[in-house]
């Protein structure tokens, strides 16, 4: 049986599980296919070939003697070198962490080991994340799968990229303000920025705790909305060291139960203006969707500009003050992204204690009141982001076109910690990949991934990337 490298986690499993393919045969396939895709995607921070293949081999004689294999058994996976995964780099596309090596596997990482994944390696990042566009002085640029001329997105750009042009089955990305969602829609995968808490950020760089943890998520990158849920399941649940860990037990929601749910079509004007093409993608989607059986109506939440002004005052102003004392002295090291971003969201005034918690009362109560607004329509339906891909270099923090514009349609649920999940509808007339935004109500993790499986089934197959 020969291995389609674009094959979805349960098709990969049922081969391996039958052994009409063995573990070790699906992981050279992959690995094969990294040493032709590397030079020109740059998606790869890390390989750990030694060791995926030592595991593989564990996994096909676990099969030959008959023992039950795991949900993910024989399943090539990615890590975002953010991620702590024992005995590898966690630069964070930084050359301030290119020696810092991790001493043991984050929980997420160690819960996708037991369930019988293979991780392949680790994927590129901008500098400490804080970047829509993956580009560093330590890695260099990720590109596109759809065209190399573009930015594969960020921060998890390399997840993205690899998952996309079949390097890998699926992968985990983090997301403080759209990180997951906008290079998944970038490059044509799914991704799901997951409720605060649902899937621990233990072993994150950086660490998210105390004014910061309704922010930074990590969740599951794959290039079907079945395959995020499977992975979702695998990594979710508490853990000590995320302080919004709760024992929360993951829900199945049927079709049926998932389409009695209204669906709001989000209109805002405070998030931007997408594109011609980026509003028929939504609009398409809302049609399938009520083909599907929803009812689709159009919504307005009050208070979209405020929660912007929030988000960017935790993710710009608080985030870089911290950064700042970090980096102090070692400016020179910086790539030009960070020093844009610290340059832009560094306050010529000292943050005070009273504007710090005025900043979260007022979150608070902006994400009750959004709650509250949700509650006839608990699923929205939005634009990622206000186009697809940009080319390599053309993503900044300017205001006017940059990324406090066009990425609005993201960062607000990293305010309020809603859980957001994007999937692909359509293409541009440059042939680039756009996707939409499924939004949900905290801890409706399930039920967004519920109506987002409905909306791929009705879309249909895709193409697949022309990079081969």
């Amino acid at each position: 049986m020969s291995l389609n490298p674009f094959a979805p986690i349960s098709e990969i499993t049922a081969a391996i599980r039958s052994r009409k393919i063995s573990a070790s045969e699906c992981l050279d396939a992959h690995l094969h296919r990294i040493a032709r895709l590397q030079p020109a995607l740059n998606a790869f921070v890390h390989l750990d070939s030694n060791r995926a293949r030592a595991t593989a081999a564990q996994i096909d004689s676990a099969i030959s003697s008959g023992q039950t294999p795991g949900p993910l058994a024989g399943v090539p996976l990615t890590i975002k070198a953010c991620i702590d995964v024992a005995g590898w780099p966690v630069p964070a596309g930084s050359l301030l962490r290119k020696d810092v090596i991790a001493s043991s596997d984050a929980p997420l990482v160690a819960r996708l080991r037991a369930a019988g994944a293979i991780l392949l390696g680790n994927t590129n990042t901008p500098e400490f994340l804080m970047a829509y566009e993956t580009d560093n002085r330590l890695q260099g640029k990720t590109s596109n799968p759809w065209s190399l001329d573009h930015s594969a997105g960020g921060s998890s750009g390399g997840e993205s990229a690899a998952i996309a042009s079949g390097c890998s089955a699926g992968g985990v990305g983090s997301d403080g303000g759209g990180s997951i969602r906008v290079p998944a829609h970038f490059c044509g995968i799914c991704g799901l920025k997951p409720t605060p808490g649902r899937i621990p950020i233990t072993g994150h760089f950086p660490g998210g705790g105390g004014a910061f943890a309704w922010i930074g998520v990590v969740g599951p990158m794959a290039r079907t909305v079945a395959d995020l849920r499977l992975l979702f399941e695998v990594m979710a649940g508490p853990d000590p060291g995320d302080p919004l860990s709760a024992p929360v037990t993951t829900k199945q929601i049927s079709p049926t139960e998932a389409k009695q749910t209204r669906i709001g079509l989000l209109e805002s004007e405070a998030l931007g203006q997408p594109t011609d093409e980026t509003r028929q993608a939504v609009d398409r989607a809302a049609k399938l969707l009520e083909s599907a059986g929803f009812v689709v109506e159009p919504v307005r939440l009050a208070g979209m500009e405020r929660a912007i002004d929030l988000w960017w005052f935790f993710f710009g102003a608080v985030i870089a003050h911290l950064f700042g004392q970090m980096v102090a002295g070692k400016e020179s090291l910086l790539s030009p992204q960070l020093r844009e971003y610290l340059q832009i969201a560094t306050n010529e005034a000292a943050l005070s204690m009273d504007e710090l918690l005025k900043a979260c009362a007022a979150r608070d109560a902006l994400r009750e009141n959004l709650v509250r607004q949700m509650s006839a329509t608990p699923i929205l339906l939005s634009p990622v982001s206000s186009a697809p891909a940009f080319r390599h270099g053309a993503g900044n923090y300017a205001a006017g076109t940059g990324y406090l514009d066009t990425m609005r349609f993201s960062q607000w649920l990293n305010l309020t910690g809603f859980p957001g999940v994007s999937v692909p509808i359509s293409s541009s007339s440059e042939g680039l990949p756009i996707g939409v935004q499924l939004i949900g109500r905290p801890y409706d993790d399930e039920l967004v991934l519920a109506v987002a499986e409905i909306l791929e089934s009705a879309r249909g197959p895709l193409a697949v990337p022309p990079i081969q």
